[in-house]
């Protein structure tokens, strides 16, 4: 099997830009470790996100909306240590940046600081401008979050496609050029419409990611514990199951219990 391994170059915001130009698409997949993210990276992942993903798949949480700035900061410093070649996106958590644009760089410069990560990643469009701007004076690069943003959950009450109506997809096309023209280097589309995010991604000259919003993206993210098959219990449309590591893993547990039960673990050539 082929890998994108060849070219060592450093992803930068640039060189996404320049994929999109001459067509090329754009893998980007979750981390929140030092070991998965040296896997993914030596894989040629493209942009790894250290998503508030991590509120459910490592905290065991129902939404993404418990997660700290502390926390966020954490996981980041973690992949970073491990990453070469992808561009490293932290998503600000909530309440890190919604009402305030004053918080919302100083928690943006904390992240670029104490991680190290190249930029930060953001859920909103016209309400959060200032805070975006803000930011982006810092000279803190921004990747944009439309469509579903699970921060904002209780006020969508469902995690049901949006954009369906033509007000909403009206506003979602507003936003999304509105990102654009204030510096945004990137919008992730989340649970919307093919054709809505194919007619976004044709209009914007920044790079679109895809989630749950068909093939006319410009890349496509999904989270790294859906696609390997750790999590068993979602299974939305949009996710590709790469592998069972439930499976895989949960058989290997219980062969060591065994081995450990039956004294055939350790043997004579496992002891000193």
């Amino acid at each position: 099997m082929s890998t994108y391994t060849e070219d060592l170059r450093k992803v930068t915001t640039r060189r996404l830009a320049e994929m999109k130009q001459r067509g090329e698409k754009i893998s980007m997949l979750t981390a929140y470790d030092y070991s998965m993210a040296s896997l993914i990276d030596q894989a040629g992942m493209d942009v790894i996100l250290v998503g508030d993903s991590a509120s459910n798949v490592m905290a065991g949480n129902i939404t993404t909306l418990p997660m700290t700035l502390d926390q966020m900061i954490y996981h980041g410093v973690s992949v970073v240590k491990a990453v070469k070649r992808a561009l490293v996106v932290v998503d600000m958590p909530f309440g890190s940046y919604q009402g305030n644009s004053k918080e919302a760089v100083a928690s943006a410069i904390r992240i670029m600081k104490e991680t190290g990560a190249d930029c930060v990643k953001m859920e909103g469009g016209e309400e959060i401008r200032e805070s975006i701007e803000r930011i982006l004076s810092a000279g803190i690069p921004v990747m944009g979050h439309l469509g579903l943003t699970p921060q904002s959950i209780n006020k969508f009450g469902t995690y049901t496609v949006r954009a369906k109506e033509e007000a909403e997809a009206q506003k979602l096309i507003k936003d999304a050029h509105l990102l654009e023209e204030i510096g945004c280097f990137s919008i992730v589309l989340e649970k919307i419409p093919a054709k809505l995010a194919e007619r976004v991604s044709t209009e914007l000259s920044i790079p679109t990611i895809g989630i749950g919003a068909g093939n006319g993206t410009d890349g496509q993210v999904l989270v790294m514990h859906d696609m390997l098959g750790i999590n068993k219990g979602f299974s939305p449309r949009f996710l590709r199951r790469y592998a069972d590591l439930h499976t895989v893993i949960t058989e290997a547990v219980q062969a060591y219990i065994n081995d450990v039960k039956t004294r055939d673990f350790p043997n004579e050539k496992e002891q000193y």
